[in-house]
């Protein structure tokens, strides 16, 4: 605009000289702005320390942190470990030649799930007991040999000798069927039943041999003397029996009497009309 229509602020500035304006902070403005600055400065540098010190105590590197290390093979995890929550794992291994240890305050439990997320076997370790809920249970060897197998319908045991150590020795409440009942060597293999049975003790053998050493089948109990031994069977062999002295110098024949003596022994007499055991007592000597 033309200066001539502003006739007064000529005359401001010819009679006043030029005016100075300053830009800036100043005064407790300019002192607050420092504060402020140099305590953003300070809290950097905590924060730096802190990061610097957290990084140094948990143990950060390229290849993990703390005792966990990431490889190529996937996560390798060393020293004491605790998990807050569930932990999920293709494969858990310990270094080699070290054990491989689960400590609880309470009990370990190991579930395997179907596809349906159902429970198909749980191995159970508590303070009290270890237990397996399953179908089957096996126990076999490194070479695959079958040693203990136990389902709903029966228990196997695979083992070649089955010991027991117990004092009292193996109680079965119903039938026991083997094929081979047998002692160790030089020691003798005896039965005492020691209670009261309302019913009769029955054994079913097949066969009771013994090489080198003597056989003996006997009761034990509180009226032991009014038990007996029952051998119920179409055959009956007890080879190799001693006979006594023939009744009659001129008999041949072929039939024979059982007799026992006072101390058990069995001996063949030749049957007459009427017994003959009594005549051969010399058997029993």
């Amino acid at each position: 605009m033309p200066q001539e229509q502003y006739p007064h602020r000529s005359t401001m500035q010819t009679s006043e000289g030029p005016q100075v304006y300053k830009v800036g902070i100043y005064g407790w403005r300019k002192r607050c702005l420092y504060f402020f600055v140099l305590l953003l400065m300070i809290l950097i540098l905590v924060n730096l320390a802190m990061t610097i010190w957290i990084l140094k105590v948990m143990n950060f590197t390229i290849d993990g942190m703390g005792n966990l290390r990431i490889t190529e093979k996937g996560l390798k995890l060393e020293g004491d470990s605790e998990f807050l929550k569930p932990l999920y794992a293709k494969e858990i291994r310990s270094r080699p030649g070290n054990p491989l240890y689960f400590q609880s305050a309470r009990n370990v439990t190991v579930n395997i799930l179907n596809e349906k997320t159902k429970v198909l076997t749980r191995l159970v370790t508590g303070p009290q007991a270890v237990e397996a809920h399953s179908q089957k249970f096996e126990v076999k060897t490194l070479s695959g040999k079958l040693l203990f197998s136990a389902d709903d319908n029966e228990v196997v045991v695979g083992a070649e000798r089955l010991r027991v150590l117990g004092a009292e020795g193996t109680v079965f409440p119903k039938s026991i069927e083997t094929p081979n009942v047998r002692a160790d060597p030089f020691k003798e293999l005896r039965e005492h039943p020691v209670r009261t049975f309302s019913n009769e003790l029955v054994w079913i053998l097949g066969e009771i041999s013994s090489k080198g050493f003597s056989v003996s089948i006997c009761c034990v109990g509180e009226n032991s003397s009014s038990w007996a031994i029952t051998l119920n069977s179409a055959k009956i062999k007890l080879p190799n029996l001693p006979q006594g002295s023939s009744s009659s110098a001129g008999s041949r024949q072929k039939i024979y009497e059982l007799c026992v003596c006072p101390n058990g022994r069995l001996f063949l007499s030749q049957a007459g009309s009427s017994s003959t055991c009594q005549i051969n007592t010399s058997v029993c000597l």
